[in-house]
């Protein structure tokens, strides 16, 4: 017997606006089981995203199995970054500190996509979830590049890390602090459009756009 390879392929929906408010709770479950957060964390985090679905450029994909298709397995979203956002002000400081010169800092904050979320549920990690969801959301983006940040991890030794590094994401800042967050994160960036192949065999940086390892 011949099994389809794709039986098993993710669904991923593009969600609206409103789609996505109305379904914040089971998106958030989906957030709190991947990040390992306290249950009630959900509570704290839906005023947040709501707001954030109303900002200009904000798109979103939400991932389920074709065997359960009304359960979200997969959550990932981001919008146009601007310079009046909390995050951009935290990254514009992280640069500056770390010693990038103003030119340089306004080059790669002036034209940005920021992935903000980016989650999949743990048992269902390792199945491309994640790799699928984040190259629908940057397949058709416009901007120049996209942003993201992660926590810092020993060695890199985790699947969000190794994802990143795969579609070509590289150092912007490292070992950052945000207010009122002590975790050391990095903020890891990669010039945009992704090619064809989701997963891009050459590092394209947001200050070498055509990967040729060349500025």
């Amino acid at each position: 017997m011949t099994t389809d390879p794709r039986q098993d392929a993710p669904i991923l929906t593009e969600l609206s606006p409103a789609d996505f408010r109305a379904r914040l709770p089971a998106l958030l479950t989906v957030y709190v089981a991947a990040m390992r957060y306290p249950r009630g964390t959900e509570y704290h985090r839906a005023p947040m995203w709501s707001e954030h679905s109303a900002r200009a450029g904000w798109q979103a994909f939400a991932a389920s199995l074709p065997e359960d298709p009304d359960t979200v397995v997969g959550i990932a979203y981001g919008y146009r970054g601007d310079t009046r956002q909390w995050w951009n002000q935290q990254v514009r400081a992280g640069m500056r500190h770390s010693g990038r010169s103003p030119e340089e800092i306004d080059r790669v904050l002036s034209d940005y996509f920021e992935l903000t979320e980016l989650h999949v549920r743990p048992d269902m990690q390792g199945r491309r979830i994640g790799e699928l969801l984040l190259s629908a959301l940057l397949r058709e983006r416009t901007e120049a590049a996209v942003l993201l940040s992660t926590p810092e991890v020993p060695g890199e030794d985790n699947r969000a890390w190794r994802l990143y590094r795969r579609f070509g994401f590289q150092d912007v800042v490292r070992r950052f602090v945000f207010t009122g967050d002590a975790r050391p994160f990095a903020v890891l960036g990669r010039s945009l459009p992704l090619e064809p192949d989701p997963v891009p065999h050459h590092h394209h940086t947001i200050d070498d756009p055509d990967g040729s390892g060349t500025p």
